[in-house]
């Protein structure tokens, strides 16, 4: 088979929300569809016993949240179906906006009770400016919920797209007959039980179960499908492809309801993998030279053999396990003999992949994110990925100075996977880690401590103002602890200003020296608006 028939199979996806909108529970159905799972863990499993096969960090089964994005892998009808389930508390965002790069279309869902919130407006934001595809579903159909109208209305005015509603409810919560399928023609019928029951709207017109047609709730939903035909928007796949117009599903991931349909749908209608841009232009998946980029690194996935993991996005040609490969960014040569596909913590090896194909390969130390993987003699690279500048600092020590050796290779393995920003104080080479939110800091002591076994010290300096320097010769008396000279991971200046106040004081007095905001440059910097 050629890689264009392969290519053709795959669909690679994310899965992005607000906490606690229903993200882990609608992967863990999705799962069982491809018959990965038999019973559904949910995130919040701590009382019963059951974890979300997604969520496979230790803090995240006693915390109940998602901290880290996870990749699963498996076959569903005549496809090959790469999910990746991303962090929704916004203390992670980086994570998910880099795992963002490594897909082709969106699964957004959003809390019928709640409409859209905060984080979803960011993710969704990334989405639109990268063009992908945004595929909605809108959950928690079995409980009292905002008017489906209210929601499309708050879709369009808020995130500022088309919507296109594929199907569409018959009530909610207690009153919640089932739903449209505008798409098939079809009216699925709520049992609340796993199998749904599906009606021909054909039939049910002739008189087939005039028990459900002579339902009010039935009669106004139908009154209602009539103003949408009359008044809503067109559907346009070409606007879909675009990121221009979102279909709209509604259903329960727990239920669960509508979760088939939706997906048999959304299989059918997102788009195969793409050609990407590089700096020798566009790369076509098709191309016959092997290529990738890792967008994601993991440290401890087993903590028993202490083993680093990257993930490898495959964008052309035809992967092969124990390949060699060029590392364009240090010109090294590798062979890849250690290689798998994942359902979250559960590893199976594999031998070949495909474009649109998320694959783990062992990582000595050698992969930073971002990096390009090539066959042959080929010497492009793939866009970098976005890294943003952190929010809060902290000054970071070893509580047992004893244990200095487990404390540096704890925190340059957590820095080179992206859970945390390292910083060095000049001249006196202090660390200092920055994040975007406090939660990052309670899941790097956890790690430290029940990875690494170090316990850390944590001492805050407070919100700061980063700003990085241009020239390489700095003078150091010109800061103090107010303007805080520090190095990043790259060697590069930069300083950490208390507040804005002390930033345009700074500015004003030393007009010579040029202050860089990486938001400005950062092609992702409308994406914190």
């Amino acid at each position: 088979m050629n890689i264009k028939q392969e290519v053709d199979k795959r669909k690679t996806f994310a899965i992005i929300s607000h906490p606690d909108a229903g993200k882990t529970t609608m992967t863990e159905r999705l799962l069982m569809f491809g018959q990965l799972i038999r019973e559904a863990g949910t995130v919040k499993g701590k009382k019963s016993g059951k974890f979300a096969t997604s969520d496979w960090m230790e803090i995240e089964k006693q915390r109940g949240i998602s901290v880290t994005s996870s990749v699963m892998n498996f076959p569903y009808k005549d496809y090959k179906v790469n999910i990746l389930d991303t962090p929704g508390h916004e203390d992670f965002s980086e994570d998910t906006y880099r795992t963002l790069t490594a897909v082709d279309s969106v699964v957004m869902i959003i809390d019928a009770t709640k409409g859209i919130e905060a984080q979803t407006i960011k993710l969704f934001k990334v989405c639109k400016m990268r063009g992908i595809p945004i595929f909605t579903f809108i959950n928690k159909l079995d409980r009292e919920g905002r008017d489906p109208l209210s929601l499309l209305e708050q879709i369009e005015e808020v995130l500022e797209i088309e919507t296109y509603p594929m199907n569409w409810p018959a009530g909610m919560g207690k009153r919640f007959l089932g739903i449209f399928d505008r798409y098939h023609d079809q009216f699925i019928k709520f049992n609340g039980q796993e199998e749904e029951t599906y009606l021909p709207l054909e039939e049910l017109r002739q008189g087939s179960n005039e028990a459900l047609t002579n339902h009010p709730t039935y009669q106004e939903t139908e009154e209602e499908l009539m103003l949408l035909n009359e008044a809503g928007d067109d559907f346009n796949f070409d606007k879909v492809l675009r990121g221009e117009q979102t279909p709209v599903f509604f259903g329960s991931a727990l239920a669960p309801f509508g979760v088939e349909s939706f997906f048999d749908t959304f299989i059918e209608m997102a788009p195969n993998p793409k050609a990407r841009r590089t700096t020798e232009g566009l790369i076509s998946p098709d191309n016959e030279t092997f290529s990738g980029f890792i967008f994601k690194i993991q440290a401890n996935m087993n903590p028993q053999h202490r083993d680093r993991v990257a993930f490898l996005r495959v964008c052309s040609g035809k992967f092969e396990r124990g390949m060699t490969v060029t590392l364009p960014r240090t010109g090294k040569t590798i062979k890849l003999n250690q290689t798998q596909e994942f359902v979250a913590s559960s590893r199976g090896t594999v031998d070949e992949a495909y474009p649109g194909d998320i694959i783990g390969i062992y990582d000595p130390g050698v992969y930073r994110i971002g990096d390009t993987l090539l066959e042959g003699k080929a010497s492009f690279q793939y866009d970098e990925l976005p890294q943003f500048p952190p929010e809060l600092f902290k000054r970071v020590t070893a509580k047992n100075v004893m244990k200095s050796k487990q404390f540096k290779k704890g925190i340059e393995q957590l820095v080179q996977e992206g859970a945390i920003q390292l910083f060095t104080t000049y001249p006196m080479e202090n660390y200092i880690i920055g994040a975007v939110g406090e939660l990052q800091y309670q899941v790097f002591e956890h790690r430290m401590k029940y990875e690494y076994n170090v316990d850390v010290v944590l001492e805050s300096i407070g919100e700061r103002i980063p700003r990085w320097l241009t020239n390489d010769k700095v003078d150091s008396s010109l800061f103090d602890e107010r303007n805080m000279l520090v190095k990043d991971r790259e060697g590069q200046f930069l300083v950490l200003f208390k507040n804005q106040f002390a930033l345009n004081w700074f500015k004003d007095k030393h007009d010579d020296i040029e202050l860089i905001d990486l938001f400005e440059v950062n092609t992702y910097d409308q994406a914190y608006e």
